[in-house]
C-alpha cells in the first residue's frame, strides 16, 4: 500500500468516525462531553501503585495515625469541631479502606488481604490509643461531639458511599485536586473510633457498640463506593495464569463480600427504618402538640422500644385533648404500636436537668441576639468614628495642597452633615468644607476649588463656605 493510499484510508476513517459521532443525538453528545469519566483517567498501574503504597501501616504511617487519634480524642474531649477536623485531615485511615474497594474491583486477592490486615491493625491500635487517652483524661463527661458519634443514620451511609466514590475517582484522575481531604472530613472515620475508645474507658457498652457500628458502616460503604468507581472507570481485572487459582480467588472474594455486605445491608435497612420512624414521630409531635401556652421541653423517640416520651411545661393539656392526640398517632402507619408518654405541669417526674438545659439554651439564644445587636451598634459607631478620622486626615492633607495652589488659604475644615429641608423633600447628606482666606478668590476660582475638593474628597454634594 502506497503512502497516498494510506493517507486516503486514514482520512476516510477519520471522516467516518466524525460522521458517526455527529449522527448521535445531541443529548448523548452533551452528556458524553461533560460527564464522561474516562477521558482524563490516570494510568491504571500508577493509580494502583499509589493506593497500594497507602495501604501499608507501619513506621511513619502508624505513628501519624496514633497522633491523629490523640488529636481527635482531645477535640472530642473539649468539644472542639476545629480540632476534630484537623485530626481527620492528618489521619491516613482512608488508605486501607480504599485499598479494599480497589482490590474487590480488580479481583486482587493479595491486595485485599494486605488491606484488611492493615485495616484491622489500624482499627485496634486506634481504639487502644483512644481508650488510654480517655482513661488518663480528667474530663469524663460526654460532650455533644461525642454523643453525635454513637448513633448512625441513613445520611452517614449515603455520605460514606458517595465519599468513597468521589475519593477513588479523584485518586484515579490526573489532576487529583483536593478531594481526598474533603472525603476524610465528610466520612468522619476518626471520631467514631475515638468514641468507641471512650466507651471502653468509661465502661459503657452502648457507647462502644454504637460508635463502632457507625465506623463499620462508614468503612463498608466507602469501600463499596470505591468498588463502584473501579467499574465506572473501567479498570481491568487481574489476570491469573492458572484457571484454578482465578476461580479460588473469586470464590474467596465472594465469601468476604457476602460476609461483609449482608450484615451491612441488614444494618442499613434498620437505619433507614429508624430514620423514617423518627421523621414520622417528629412530624406527629409538631402536628398534635401545638397547644397555645404549652411548650415541649424534651422529647425522646426510641425506634427500638417503640416509645415516644414528651415533657411539657406551661398550660396543662386536658386529658380529652391528649386522648385525641394519641388517636392521631394511628394515622401514621410507622407509629402504630408506639407507646406515648406525656409528662406535664409539676410533679415528682419533672426532669429538673431538662428544664435547666432548656432555660440555659433559651438564655444562650437571647444572649446571642443581644450580642449581635450590640455588635451591629459598635460597627455603626466605629464606621462613624472612622469617617471623622478620615475627614481630619483629609483636612491635614488638603490644606497643604490648597496653600500651594492658592497661597492666600490659611485654614480648612471638612465635615459630613445632614441637610434637612423645610418642605417635603427627604433628608440628605452632604460634605461641608470651610476655608479661611487672607483674601477671598473670585467666583471662577471658587468654582475651581469646589470641583477640586469634590474630586479629592470623592463626593458629589459639597457646600463650600469661605471666611475672610
Amino acid at each position: 500500500m502506497t503512502l497516498e493510499s494510506i493517507d486516503n484510508y486514514q482520512l476516510r476513517m477519520s471522516t467516518e468516525a466524525t460522521r458517526q459521532k455527529k449522527s448521535k443525538p445531541a443529548l448523548v453528545r452533551f452528556l458524553r462531553y461533560y460527564f464522561y469519566l474516562r477521558k482524563d483517567k490516570e494510568n491504571e498501574l500508577e493509580t494502583i501503585a499509589n493506593i497500594r503504597a497507602g495501604v501499608e501501616f507501619k513506621g511513619v504511617n502508624l505513628w501519624v495515625l496514633i497522633f491523629a487519634i490523640l488529636i481527635a480524642s482531645l477535640g472530642l474531649n473539649i468539644n472542639s469541631t476545629a480540632v476534630i477536623i484537623g485530626a481527620m485531615l492528618i489521619s491516613p485511615l482512608m488508605g486501607p479502606i480504599i485499598g479494599m474497594g480497589l482490590a474487590l474491583g480488580i479481583s486482587d486477592f493479595e491486595l485485599l488481604k494486605k488491606s484488611m490486615k492493615s485495616y484491622l491493625i489500624a482499627t485496634i491500635i486506634s481504639i487502644i490509643t483512644a481508650t488510654v487517652f480517655f482513661l488518663l483524661s480528667p474530663i469524663d463527661q460526654a460532650q455533644s461531639e461525642l454523643l453525635a458519634r454513637t448513633s448512625p443514620t441513613i445520611y452517614d451511609v449515603f455520605i460514606a458511599f458517595v465519599g468513597g466514590l468521589a475519593g477513588f475517582i479523584a485518586l484515579s484522575t490526573k489532576d487529583k485536586g483536593n478531594v481526598i481531604p474533603g472525603v476524610a472530613i465528610a466520612t468522619a472515620l476518626m471520631p467514631p473510633l475515638c468514641t468507641a475508645g471512650y466507651g471502653i474507658a468509661i465502661g459503657n457498652v452502648t457507647f462502644f457498640l454504637g460508635a463502632f457500628y457507625l465506623y463499620f458502616i462508614n468503612t463498608v460503604f466507602i469501600a463499596t463506593g470505591t468498588f463502584l468507581g473501579t467499574r465506572i472507570r473501567g479498570y481491568a481485572q487481574k489476570v491469573f495464569r492458572e484457571k484454578k487459582r482465578e476461580q479460588a480467588v473469586k470464590r474467596y472474594i465472594l465469601i468476604i463480600v457476602t460476609a461483609t455486605m449482608v450484615p451491612s445491608l441488614i444494618l442499613t435497612i434498620n437505619i433507614v427504618n429508624a430514620t423514617l420512624y423518627e421523621s414520622d414521630a417528629n412530624h406527629y409531635i409538631e402536628e398534635s402538640f401545638s397547644y397555645p401556652g404549652t411548650q415541649i421541653i424534651t422529647r425522646s423517640i426510641s425506634f427500638e422500644n417503640r416509645t415516644i416520651d414528651l415533657m411539657l411545661i406551661g398550660n396543662e393539656i386536658p386529658e380529652e385533648s391528649l386522648s385525641l392526640s394519641r388517636n392521631q398517632m394511628n394515622q401514621h402507619k410507622r407509629l402504630q404500636g408506639t407507646t406515648l408518654t406525656v409528662v406535664q405541669g409539676g410533679g415528682d417526674r419533672i426532669n429538673l436537668d431538662a428544664i435547666r438545659s432548656s432555660v440555659l439554651e433559651d438564655f444562650y439564644k437571647r444572649s446571642e441576639e443581644k450580642i449581635a445587636i450590640q455588635q451591629a451598634t459598635i460597627d455603626t459607631l466605629n464606621h462613624e468614628l472612622e469617617s471623622y478620622r478620615r475627614y481630619g486626615q483629609l483636612s491635614n492633607e488638603l490644606i497643604k495642597e490648597l496653600t500651594v495652589l492658592y497661597p492666600s488659604a490659611r485654614e480648612l475644615s471638612i465635615s459630613n452633615a445632614v441637610n434637612v429641608s423645610a418642605g417635603t423633600s427627604p433628608a440628605d447628606t452632604l460634605t461641608i468644607a470651610v476655608i479661611k482666606f487672607d483674601s477671598i478668590p473670585g467666583a471662577k476660582q471658587m468654582e475651581t476649588i469646589a470641583e477640586w475638593l469634590k474630586t479629592r474628597i470623592n463626593t458629589k454634594k459639597l457646600r463650600l463656605i469661605t471666611e475672610p
